[in-house]
Formats: C-alpha cells, structure tokens, sequence
C-alpha cells in the first residue's frame, strides 16, 4: 500500500479486522470519529469545514464473514432476538497534520481507545502505511543489514548467534567463561538473556568488562571479533550510560527490550548510539497472540525500524512458542520490506530467528525467505551438539551451505560428521 496524499498533504493509512454486532459501515464510521473529530453526539466547534480537515475517513470496507458468538467481552448486542456479528478489513486514514510526524501522537490515533469501544466485540490492527515525512523526525536504522555485516566482519552467509544461558544466576566471571567457550567454538553473535541486564548477582558493569576481556583476547588471538549484544535495558539515563560504557570499552552492540522500554525510550538511544541496536520483542504475545484483539507484527515492527533498531527476534520455524511458521516467515520478510518508496530510505532490518533452532530448520527457512540476511541464533542447537560447541557452529554452517546449494540435508550430511551428528540428535 502506498502513502496516501490528498489536496491535504501526507495520510497516515492503518488497517484493521473488526467484529461488531452493529452495522458494518456504521462500525467503520465509529472508528473514524472516535480516533479523530468526533464524540458520541455532535458537539459545538465541529463544523463541515473542521471535519472535512481534520476527520479521519474510511478509505476501505471489506466484509469477511459472520460468527455467532463475540470474541470478547463487554460488548454491544442488540436487545432482543439473536444477534450475528459480522467481520469485515477496515481501511482508516488521517491527515498527518492532525498530529504531525510523531511515533507516540501516531500511536494516540491509530492505537488508541479503539479496543475499548463497546461497538466492538473484536478488532486488530493489521498494518500501517506511513508517509516519508516521518523520516525528518525519525532517522530509521543505523546499521541495519549491511552495517551490521560490517561491524561482525561476516558476509555472504547468516550470522550464527546463541545466548548465554543460564538466562539468570551466573557471576560475571561465569558469564565471561561461557562467552570464551561460545566464541572458540567460531559463533558470530552471542546475547544476553533478555532477563539479565543489572541484577545484583550479576550487575551490568562488571558482565560487560568481564566478557570484553575475554572477546578482546579472541579477537587478538583468532582475528574474528564477536558480535556482542550486551543487554542495556533499564531508564533513559541508565541506557545512556551504558551505552557510553559500551564504546569506551569497544563494545560493538547494544540490546533492549523493546516493549518494555517503549518507543520515546528507544528513539533517545538511538539518537545517542554508536553500534547496532538489538531489539528484543519479548512481551509481544500479550500484543500479537490473540487474532480477535491487538497488534499484528507486521504493523508493530514498522514502528521499532522507524524508532532506530537494527536487528529484530522474529521467533523461527518449528518453535518453542505458539507463532505459526507461516506468521515467523510473514515476520522476517517484512523486516526487509522497504517502508517507503524511493527515493526515500527504506529502513531494512535484519531479522532474529530463534526459539528452538537447530540445523533442521535451515532449509525451510531457506526455502521461505531465499536470502542469507539474518542472524540464526541458536542455544541448544549448538550447545546441545553432541561434539560440543564448535560442532554445533560448524553443523548449522552445513546446513545453510547446503541449503543456499540446492542439496538435501541428508545428501550433504554423508560428507559432513557435523551436521550428520546434528540430524540424529535434533531430529528425534
């Protein structure tokens, strides 16, 4: 969908699934009228001329079925006999001077009290389209897939990442002893466990010095420098800081929690930041999970790219959590769809696989995205190799050299202890 410009400039465009009991066109209209000019009755002030400037209007109304039952709560049903609520896309846009090119303002209109209208038994957001206007405000990703590839030194393959595990409970000594051993064994990213960012056991600044001791030395040893991504999260002042630890000590990436942080947070760092941020989207089943309430991902993480992250989780085939592999496709390939059209920047990502990820889902995902742009960041799949480690590295580095080939796992297993190893472990 294209940026929509009428005689009134620039329109932000979002789409939405809706149920409602009510009339579909009414229902739309409700929409419109709540997130822009309008209240329940019509009130003084609100002439045609403000309305025609300032309304939000419905660009688009597709029915897509009738149910019988709502999906939730709370809502409105007519008094008397059986009540159908029907389905249907919505298409809603706004003038962008309603309230100019700002994330937060944006997120009052199109993400606002809309969930709580009674006229609604059921209603997801399902994309965005946003005019380049916001780029002037918001300059989008740093490093994104290219400069990312830059700082890690590795190109023409995917990154092959893990996470220190335990996620809590070691010392700082422990976590850097771990990271060594993940970074002999030839990993190309390793992170943080989203649950450790300054706890007293392990606090930030002693993990981060210790495990820059031990990346440092490899680096000067093997010439191979570990994409590090130290988690950051905490207060505006708190990531600040960190962030400026981080370069003083030639750390090369930085990782947060995106919603927990939220986005004026996540702008304030990248507008300071010197290394690709490393987005985290733990929390987003309570925005993505249910279909009949939320934000889909699609229209989410266009805000995150726009905000400044550099990279993104977007789960991965055959994983540990309830996302479908058709929804984890859809995810990575809309981190490198541009935002806007040219000539303007297009704020391409790198996508996360993760979550249960071994070398049998490489070619599957192979097969899906046909591209080699993304980190497969992989715990047990490496870790739980039955030769340690390094085997772990090397079975996953197979198996994308044989997927990107054209030849069947198995076939290039017979020449390939590594990956052999890796299929009859995994494939249990």
């Amino acid at each position: 969908m294209s940026t929509s410009r009428g005689p009134e400039g620039a329109r932000v465009i979002a789409r939405y699934w809706i149920e409602t009991a009510r009339p579909l066109e009414e229902a739309a209209a409700t929409m419109a009228g709540e997130q822009s000019t309008g209240t329940f009755v019509r009130v003084e002030g609100e002439t045609d001329a403000l309305r025609e400037r300032f309304a939000a209007r419905i660009e688009a109304l597709t029915p897509m079925g009738e149910t019988h039952a709502p999906s939730l709560p709370g809502a409105w049903r007519p008094s008397g006999g059986a009540a159908v609520w029907r389905t249907a896309q919505v298409t809603l846009s706004w003038p962008l001077h309603n309230f100019g090119p700002s994330l937060p303002n944006l997120l009052a209109a199109v993400a606002g009290n809309l969930w709580e209208l009674k006229a609604f038994s059921g209603m997801r957001l399902l994309d965005l389209t946003l005019p380049a206007e916001f780029l002037s405000v918001y300059p989008g990703p740093q490093f994104g897939v290219a400069g990312t590839r830059a700082v890690s030194g590795v190109h023409g393959r995917p990154l092959i990442g893990t996470i220190i595990k335990p996620s809590v409970g070691l010392s700082p000594d422990a976590t850097a002893a771990r990271v060594a051993e993940l970074a002999t064994a030839g990993v190309d990213f390793i992170k943080d466990d989203e649950l450790q960012a300054d706890g007293p056991h392990c606090p930030f600044e002693a993990r981060f010095s210790a495990v820059m001791r031990v990346l440092r030395e490899h680096a000067e040893r093997t010439g191979h420098r570990v994409l590090y991504a130290v988690n950051i999260t905490g207060e505006i002042d708190q990531m600040l800081r960190r962030h400026e630890r981080v370069v003083s000590e030639s750390g090369n990436c930085v990782m947060v929690s995106l919603n927990s942080i939220g986005l004026p947070a996540l702008t304030a760092l990248r507008a300071h930041c010197q290394v690709p941020i490393h987005g985290h989207r733990n929390g987003w089943g309570l925005l993505g999970r249910s279909p009949a309430i939320g934000v889909s991902f699609p229209a989410w993480q266009k805000l995150w790219r726009l905000a400044g992250i550099d990279h993104v989780h977007v789960n991965g085939l055959d994983n540990k959590f309830c996302e479908s592999n058709e929804s984890v496709i859809a995810s990575a390939r809309e981190c490198r769809t541009p935002m806007f059209p040219p000539p303007a920047r297009g704020c391409e990502i790198m996508p996360v696989f993760s979550s249960g990820q071994t070398a049998l889902q490489v070619p599957g995902t192979w097969q899906a995205l046909g591209t080699v742009d993304l980190i497969h960041a992989c715990g047990g799949g490496i870790i739980g190799h039955p030769g340690g480690a390094a085997a772990g590295v090397r079975s996953l580095r197979q198996a994308w050299e044989a997927a990107v080939a054209g030849i069947p796992l198995g076939e290039y297993a017979r020449e390939h202890r590594e990956l052999a190893e890796a299929i009859a472990t995994f494939g249990r």
